[in-house]
């Protein structure tokens, strides 16, 4: 009988900061939270790896470290180019960062409400840093309930923005908020991508699906302790697994509702 796969811990962040708009708190942690974050990850014995790694990994066997862990950060908030960066960078830690590239450039229609973020142009920085880009739509929208040009739109002109200030290729993707369906899949697929991240808040897996990997998402009353465990690969569910039935349910009425209000913010 063959040994299951081995459990990965995918970690999703938002903003780490003390005073974060009111929409986003619940998904917010605080630096010495972080920190201890951090901490757990450490004393657990896990190495951080990029979101690129485990893809390489899942499509292509290349070996990974034992015990790795991957440290993911959504949006694109202001203290990701700077402080947030500077902890990574001054403790060794690799990470991915997927930049909402609507978000991130003054005076251009998104549907993230406001909040403070990086710049477009500080997308290098990250690089220097020591993280990997990927992108994360143009608008955040519920990517699922788009239609086939809006959704290509959506996927193809994050990837070409980020390229054209990174100059280089981008070549993964998280969808906003988990938000997907096979339909989402195969568009990412044909735009390019080579990898996309969900959230399911479930660990991940040598086993996972590249175009749906699972991630853990951090809240704000997430302790270190809890990080402890899912380093443990406990904790929560392992990956790859089909989607229930109230995901399903929850689909068809978030599509039901996009085609009387349009487009909606994946959140």
């Amino acid at each position: 009988m063959s040994a299951a796969p081995a459990r990965i811990p995918v970690l999703l962040y938002h903003p780490v900061t003390d005073d974060p708009p009111d929409w986003i708190a619940e998904f917010t942690v605080g630096p010495r939270t972080f920190a201890a974050h951090l901490d757990a990850v450490a004393a657990g014995g896990r190495t951080p790896v990029t979101i690129g790694a485990l893809v390489d990994r899942l499509v292509a066997g290349t070996p990974l470290p034992d015990r790795p862990v991957v440290l993911t950060f959504d949006d694109g908030f202001a203290d990701l180019a700077g402080p947030t960066a500077e902890t990574l960078a001054a403790r060794g830690l690799p990470a991915t960062a997927y930049l909402t590239t609507g978000a991130l450039t003054p005076g251009r229609p998104c549907l993230l409400p406001p909040a403070p973020m990086m710049t477009l142009a500080q997308a290098p920085r990250l690089e220097r840093y020591g993280l990997e880009v990927g992108a994360h739509t143009v608008s955040h929208a519920q990517l699922d309930t788009l239609g086939a040009a809006a959704l290509r739109r959506e996927l193809r002109d994050a990837k070409a923005e980020l390229e054209d200030v990174l100059g280089h290729e981008v070549r993964h993707l998280a969808y906003p908020h988990g938000y997907n369906s096979p339909g989402v899949r195969r568009a990412a697929r044909a735009a390019g991508y080579a990898s996309a991240a969900a959230v399911r808040h479930a660990l991940s897996s040598e086993a996972d699906e590249p175009f749906r990997i699972a991630r853990l998402i951090v809240r704000h009353d997430h302790t270190a302790a809890d990080v402890a465990e899912w380093m443990e690969g406990r904790g929560a569910r392992a990956a790859p697994f089909p989607d229930a039935l109230p995901t399903i349910g929850w689909r068809a009425y978030r599509r039901a509702r996009a085609l009387l209000k349009g487009p909606e913010f994946a959140g």
